[in-house]
C-alpha cells in the first residue's frame, strides 16, 4: 500500500451532521493534503468554507469545483502569501467581505527547508518562520479583531509532533511549530479577556472564543510520497502505532475543537501522531 493510499476515507460522506451549520471557516492551505481533508471535513458538519492557497491557480480551481459536486455547502477560495502580514489581513477581509462573517480560522499552511544548522541560510530560516509561525500570528490577530466584536469564534493552528521533539536537518520548522504553543497560549488567554471586557465572556448562550493546537505526526500525503523505502521503515519504527496517520484523521480534530459543544477546551494542544510522543 502506497502512502497516497491511506489519504481516502470511506467514512467521511458529503454531509454526516450540523454541528457547523452556519459557520464559516477559513482553512489555509485548504486545497490540498491535510488542509483540504480539514475542509471537507467541516463542510460534512455544515460549515461554509474558504479555502486559502498560495500558488497554483490550476489545482485551486480543481478543488473547488470537485468540492462544489461533493458538497451543498458553499466555497470560495482565497489566494496568498502567508508569509506576508499586508496579504494575511487582506485575506481575513476578503473571507468576511464573501460570507459575511468568520466563525472559524484554521492556520495551517505551512512549507519545509530542510539543511542541517550549519548549512541553512538566513532566507532558509527566516522564510520558514514568515509561513509557519509569523503568518499564524498575523492571520490571527486579524480574525481576533472580528471574533471579539460578535463575541464567538474558534482558531486551531496545526502545528506538528517535530515541534515537540525536534528532528535533524529541520531547526527552521521545528522552532517554527513549536513557537505555535506559546502563541496559542497566549491567544487564548487575551481572548477570554477581551470577552471579559466586553461583558460576553459569561453569556450563559456563547460559545465562548476559544484558541488551540494540533500537532499531527507523519501523515501520509503528497509530501512523504517520495520518501526512500528504507526511510520511511525508520519513521514507521518510531511510531507504536506502526502506520502514517491519514489527514482525516487530523481533520476530525479540527471540527471537534471548532464545535460549538468544544467552548470549554481553550489554550490546548492536541497530539495526533501515533503515539510518537508520549
Amino acid at each position: 500500500m502506497g502512502v497516497l493510499d491511506l489519504t481516502c476515507d470511506d467514512n467521511v460522506t458529503t454531509r454526516v451532521g450540523n454541528k457547523l451549520k452556519g459557520r464559516v471557516a477559513l482553512v489555509t492551505g485548504g486545497t490540498r493534503g491535510i488542509g483540504a481533508a480539514i475542509c471537507r471535513s467541516l463542510a460534512s458538519q455544515g460549515a461554509v468554507i474558504a479555502a486559502g492557497y498560495s500558488g497554483n491557480d490550476q489545482a485551486a480551481g480543481e478543488f473547488r469545483d470537485a468540492f462544489t459536486q461533493e458538497y451543498s455547502t458553499s466555497i470560495s477560495t482565497h489566494k496568498g502569501n502567508v508569509g506576508d502580514p499586508g496579504d494575511c489581513r487582506r485575506t481575513i477581509d476578503d473571507v468576511i467581505a464573501t460570507h459575511g462573517r468568520l466563525d472559524i480560522l484554521v492556520n495551517n499552511a505551512g512549507i519545509t527547508i530542510d539543511k542541517t544548522v550549519l548549512k541553512m541560510s538566513d532566507d532558509d530560516w527566516y522564510n520558514v518562520l514568515n509561513v509557519n509561525l509569523s503568518g499564524a500570528f498575523f492571520l490571527s490577530q486579524a480574525a481576533l479583531r472580528h471574533m471579539a466584536e460578535r463575541g464567538s469564534g474558534r482558531i486551531v493552528n496545526v502545528s506538528s509532533v517535530i515541534g515537540e521533539m525536534g528532528n535533524i536537518g529541520q531547526a527552521n520548522y521545528a522552532a517554527s511549530k513549536s513557537g505555535l504553543f506559546g502563541l496559542t497560549k497566549t491567544l487564548a488567554r487575551e481572548a477570554s479577556r477581551m470577552l471579559a471586557r466586553s461583558g460576553k465572556l459569561t453569556d450563559p448562550d456563547g460559545i465562548g472564543l476559544t484558541i488551540n493546537t494540533i500537532t499531527p505526526g507523519f501523515i501520509a500525503t503528497e509530501m512523504l510520497e517520495h520518501i526512500p523505502d528504507k526511510v520511511m521503515e525508520q519513521i514507521l519504527s518510531q511510531i507504536p502505532l506502526g502506520r502514517l496517520g491519514k489527514p482525516e484523521e487530523i481533520a476530525r480534530v479540527v471540527h471537534f475543537l471548532a464545535a460549538d459543544a468544544s467552548s470549554y477546551i481553550t489554550g490546548q494542544v492536541w497530539g495526533v501522531n501515533g503515539g510518537m510522543d508520549m
